[in-house]
């Protein structure tokens, strides 16, 4: 059985978070069985273990597909680059997986805004400089067919519908 993944990636700010719980709201609404995984927490310890967040994906999914689950929306700031497909392919084992790659971009004016309304303790200048170190890399690593939708000036149920869209899913 084919597994249909959504990746969510950007910057910090970009509105990953907001935009994949709309998404699971959305798809609850039309009665579509599917799990919802924020990337950044599969890793989150200290000391960092770069095995983590694949060990931890493959353990939630194993619970997930056991229960009869085949979509998986996931959020995580690097997900969406061409380098992290083989972290799915093994955590979602076996059988094939279906990868559908959105990458959400907002304005340095808007990521601040929101970065700054979000961040209340001692990293919001930390959050600034890896955003816009991110926003480059993620430009430059996504592989050709990753939608790209801009979240300025939006709402997130108009982005999560746009993106919703792109999977195919609930057509």
């Amino acid at each position: 059985m084919t597994v249909d993944v959504l990746l969510i990636g950007g910057r910090s700010g970009a509105g990953k978070s907001s935009v994949g719980w709309e998404v699971a709201a959305l798809l609850r609404a039309a009665d579509l069985a599917h799990a919802y995984i924020e990337g950044d927490f599969l890793d989150a310890a200290h000391p960092a273990d770069p095995s983590f967040a694949g060990r931890n994906l493959a353990a939630l999914w194993d619970t997930y597909r056991s229960a009869g689950l085949r979509r998986l929306v996931y959020t995580n700031t690097a997900s969406v680059l061409a380098s992290e497909a083989g972290l799915f392919t093994a955590a979602l084992a076996p059988g094939p997986v279906r990868i559908v790659r959105v990458l959400l971009t907002a304005s340095d004016a808007t990521v601040r805004t929101r970065l700054r309304a979000r961040e209340q303790g001692s990293e919001l200048e930390q959050q600034l400089r890896r955003s816009a170190t991110m926003a480059g890399r993620l430009e430059a690593g996504v592989p050709a067919g990753t939608v790209r939708i801009a979240t300025d000036a939006r709402t997130v149920p108009q982005v999560a519908r746009t993106v919703l869209d792109a999977t195919g899913w609930a057509a």
